[in-house]
């Protein structure tokens, strides 16, 4: 039975330079990269290809030597042009020069009448396998486990989001085809969540097969996290697999016409942009086709991704495989005298803190760079975690736990329920710049390798 829920806690980051919903006519990306580092638990990746070799799109390129089930396919067709690795050959990049037109390989239609075990390995040898997360530690999901539940966030709440309801537009036999598939994975239910403070998207509204549960409230409302949460929680032994909405059409694709076809639109966003808007491209474009000269300044920082949990790259960085949007900020490296003391109403804070009063004007955007305003030190409580955080843990104690890894204690607090992104709000509001996100991941491996 669908379910309604509101929530209170939270904070909304609200930042100039939000897409305008329109398709805009940047130039094409001619590299591509598929990046081992995006997909967490990838932990020894055993590359398929060779410098000058040619490629199609779900062509395999990478595979974990600890499971070679799962395959890393190249998104679009080309040349490999470059296997870039970092200290002690650790595996970075492999860039691929693009063909004009895309060439796919053709597994042919996957029939999903065939059994469970069957149907999971066959998605897993198309390329489409790694948009599927297991819960809890936030890894690519193993195809032999079975989740209890399937959960999709169909919104999202991150500062400068895209809109789904206009990225997915004439996508809905492909939704629907995912949705069917991931159905024949579980013995549960298929969650299907949308933003429950507007009328549901039309893609959306038709769905079959799954459950629609309706969410509103403050970010992180639409974190899948936070919904699995309200809706089923995860205790100790658990296992739970989340799909994003581009994922599960991804996975449409791969069901009814047998390729990896990997386009998307992404939201091309933030201050420092000369035209905010939406684009279409492949997973793990090159960026520097929508930002070079479509810049305000030349001092800027460029997210793949959001302000909050997104990953900095330059200029000639790549779209990680992730993630829907690209933000683009000022650079905050400078010192500034008085900091958060001066008195000013054009600085965000979540605190009603001496000269920051951006709480009097509630719906005013602002533009924000990436200067933290401090460094680390002690470990203040002041509540502000619990009252952004809309679970029912205690992020102050499950922190402190983790830095003394204590087992007993992570476990207790919730450790088992949250990724990175789920308490990456209490990073930016954070008075005492704790690399939160950092910590929930030491958490979640020192628990995952104990």
């Amino acid at each position: 039975m669908s379910k309604i829920v509101k929530l209170n806690k939270g904070f909304d980051i609200r930042l100039v330079g939000k897409a305008s919903k329109e398709i805009a006519n940047f130039a094409s990306a001619q590299t591509f990269a598929i990046k081992p580092t995006d997909f967490i638990g990838l932990q020894r990746p055993k590359v398929l290809v060779n410098e000058g070799d040619t490629v199609k799109a779900g062509t395999p390129i990478l595979v974990d030597k600890a499971s070679d089930q799962v395959i890393y396919a190249s998104p679009v067709s080309g040349e490999i042009v470059e296997i870039k690795r970092g200290d002690r050959r650790k595996l970075l990049e492999i860039k691929i020069l693009a063909d004009k037109t895309v060439i796919h390989e053709n597994f042919g239609k996957i029939d999903l009448s065939q059994n469970r075990d069957s149907l999971a390995a066959k998605l897993a040898s198309t390329g489409v396998w790694p948009n599927i997360i297991q819960r809890p530690f936030g890894i690519v999901a193993n195809p032999a486990d079975t989740p209890k539940a399937i959960f999709i966030s169909a919104f999202d709440t991150h500062p400068l989001a895209p809109d789904y309801g206009f990225t997915l537009q004439g996508e809905e036999k492909y939704l629907q085809a995912g949705i069917d598939a991931l159905a024949k994975l579980t013995p549960g239910k298929v969650h299907l969540n949308v933003d429950g403070s507007k009328p549901i998207d039309a893609i959306f509204s038709g769905v079959k097969n799954a459950q629609i549960n309706q969410f509103s409230g403050p970010h992180p409302a639409g974190n899948v996290g936070i919904q699995i949460h309200h809706l089923d929680p995860i205790n100790k032994g658990d296992l739970v697999w989340t799909v994003s909405p581009a994922g599960v059409v991804q996975i449409g694709k791969a069901v009814l016409e047998g390729v990896y076809d990997t386009s998307k639109i992404i939201a091309v966003t933030g201050s420092e942009l000369t035209k905010a808007a939406y684009v279409k491209t492949f997973v793990g474009a090159n960026v520097s086709a929508f930002v070079k000269g479509n810049l305000n300044s030349g001092h800027v920082r460029v997210i793949s991704g959001n302000v909050l949990t997104g990953e900095k790259i330059n200029l000639e960085g790549f779209l990680g495989f992730y993630h829907n949007q690209i933000t683009v900020i000022p650079e905050g490296d400078y010192y500034e005298f008085l900091g958060w003391a001066k008195p000013t109403a054009s600085k965000l804070s979540y605190h009603r803190a001496l000269g920051l009063l951006s709480f009097l004007t509630p719906k005013k955007e602002f533009v924000l760079d990436s200067n933290c305003r401090g460094e680390e030190r002690a470990f203040v409580q002041t509540g502000v975690f619990e009252s952004v955080t809309p679970m029912d843990i205690l992020p102050v104690y499950l922190l402190k736990a983790i830095m003394a890894e204590d087992f007993d204690e992570m476990e207790e607090l919730g450790i088992y329920e949250i990724v990175e992104e789920d308490l990456a709000l209490c990073e930016f509001v954070d008075v005492s710049k704790h690399p939160v996100q950092e910590l929930v991941r030491k958490g979640i491996e020192l628990i995952q390798y104990s």
